[in-house]
C-alpha cells in the first residue's frame, strides 16, 4: 500500500502523523511511505530520517494525496486537505466530528473512509489511540493554568503551591479519567490543593485508595460542582464521552461565582468544551477573558510538546496502521471490532452514532459500512 504522511497545517501543530520508527516498520511490511518535505521537522526528525528508514520524501502535500492510498494524521484534515480527498481513499487521523459540521459535511462529500483515532477501543473498554494525548494534555493542564493565572497574564496572581505562611491554589478537575488523572497528580505535585470530581463512584473509589494523600475526590453533582468551582482559583475541565460532543458542565452564570482572575483550563475543547463560555484558541493566542474569568482552551495542547507526543502517538497508532495497509481496512476492521469502533464515515455515510447525535445526521452501522 502506498501510505501518505503530509505536513501539518493546523497554526502551531508541530507533530507529525508517522515517526521515521513507523515509517520503518511500515516498510519493512512492503509498503511504500511517502513523507512530505520538512513534515516532521517540528517533532525534531529531519527528511535524512525518514530517508534512512527507507520512506520516499515527496515536494508537496498535493502530491501526497493524489499517490497515497492512506493517509496518516495528527489533527483533523483542515478545509484545503479535505478538498484532496477521494474516493476509496483511508484516513486515519483524530477527526473530532461531533462539534465539526463543516468537517463533518466535506469528508462524507469526498467519499472517503475516515477512521478516527479518538474513537478506536480496546478489550478493557479504554481509547488507545486517544490515552497518550489524554495523558500529556492533563499533564500539562496544570502548568498552563498556574502561567493562566499569572499576573502579567491576566490572572489571580496566585502561586499553585503558595509558600510557607500562604496557602496554595485551590484548583478543581471535573472528571477522574484519564486526562483528569494527570492533571491531578501534576497538580497536586506542584504543591496545589486539589479536588476530583467524578459521577463514577468506582472510579472515585479507585483514585481515593491510589491517591489519596495527593488530591481528595468528590461527587460531581450539581451542587458539589457549583460549589467547589466558586471557590477555585483554577478548573480543569476534563470530561470525556467518545466521540460525542463535551457535556456543558459549568454555566456562563457561574462564571460570576468565582473569584476574579480565575483560570479555566478547558481539555475537552476538542469535543466542544465542557464549559459553556469556551471556543478554540490557539497557542499563538491562547487565552481569553469573559466576565473577569481567564480561559485557557487551546484545541491542541500536546501539539506544544511536538517531540514527546509523536513519539507517544506513534507507539499507539503503529499497530493499526500497519493492520491498515496489511490487511486493507475492511479486512482489518472485520477482524478488529475495537479498530471498526473508529470508522466514522465511509462512502459518504456517517457510521459513528454519538456524532449523527449530535450533528442531527442520519447513521448506519459500521457493520453494514462493512457489507457494503
Amino acid at each position: 500500500m502506498k501510505i501518505g504522511c503530509p505536513k501539518e497545517i493546523k497554526p502551531q501543530e508541530f507533530r507529525v502523523g508517522m515517526t521515521p520508527h513507523a515509517a520503518r516498520e511500515a516498510v519493512a511490511h512492503g509498503h511504500d511511505v511517502l513523507i512530505e518535505t520538512n513534515a516532521g521537522v517540528g517533532a525534531g526528525f529531519a527528511d535524512a530520517d525518514y530517508i534512512a528508514a527507507g520512506a520516499r520524501i515527496i515536494p508537496t502535500a498535493e502530491e501526497i494525496f493524489a499517490a497515497a492510498e492512506m493517509i496518516v494524521k495528527v489533527k483533523e484534515p483542515q478545509a484545503a486537505e479535505r478538498k484532496r480527498l477521494r474516493e476509496g481513499q483511508v484516513l486515519f487521523t483524530y477527526l473530532h466530528l461531533a462539534p465539526d459540521p463543516d468537517q463533518t459535511r466535506d469528508l462524507l462529500a469526498s467519499g472517503a473512509t475516515c477512521i478516527a483515532y479518538e474513537t478506536v477501543t480496546d478489550r478493557m473498554g479504554g481509547l488507545p489511540l486517544l490515552a497518550p494525548m489524554s495523558e500529556v494534555a492533563g499533564k500539562l493542564a496544570p502548568q498552563v493554568g498556574a502561567w493562566t493565572l499569572q499576573k502579567a497574564n491576566g490572572g489571580r496572581g496566585v502561586l499553585l503551591g503558595g509558600v510557607p505562611g500562604v496557602a496554595p491554589a485551590k484548583v478543581v478537575v471535573i472528571g477522574g479519567g484519564v486526562v483528569g488523572t494527570h492533571a491531578a497528580k501534576v497538580a497536586a505535585g506542584m504543591g496545589a490543593d486539589v479536588t476530583v470530581l467524578d459521577r463514577s463512584i468506582p472510579r472515585l473509589r479507585y483514585l481515593d485508595d491510589v491517591f489519596g494523600r495527593d488530591f481528595k475526590t468528590v461527587y460531581a453533582s450539581a451542587g458539589n460542582t457549583a460549589e467547589l468551582v466558586a471557590d477555585a482559583d483554577m478548573v480543569i475541565g476534563a470530561v470525556l464521552i467518545p466521540g460525542a460532543a463535551a457535556p456543558k458542565l459549568v454555566t456562563r452564570a457561574q462564571l460570576s461565582t468565582m473569584k476574579p482572575g480565575a483560570a479555566i483550563v478547558d481539555v475537552a475543547i476538542d469535543q466542544g468544551g465542557c464549559f459553556e463560555t469556551s471556543r478554540a484558541t490557539t497557542h499563538q493566542d491562547p487565552i481569553y477573558e469573559i466576565d473577569g474569568i481567564l480561559h485557557y482552551c487551546v484545541a491542541n495542547m500536546p501539539g506544544a510538546v511536538a517531540r514527546t507526543s509523536t513519539l507517544a502517538l506513534g507507539n499507539a497508532t503503529m499497530p493499526f496502521m500497519l493492520a491498515l495497509a496489511d490487511k486493507g481496512w475492511r479486512k482489518a476492521c472485520a477482524e478488529d471490532p475495537h479498530l471498526l469502533n473508529g470508522l466514522n464515515v465511509h462512502a459518504g455515510k456517517l457510521t459513528y452514532g454519538a456524532v449523527g447525535v449530535a450533528l442531527n445526521l442520519p447513521v448506519i452501522e459500521a457493520k453494514a459500512a462493512l457489507a457494503a
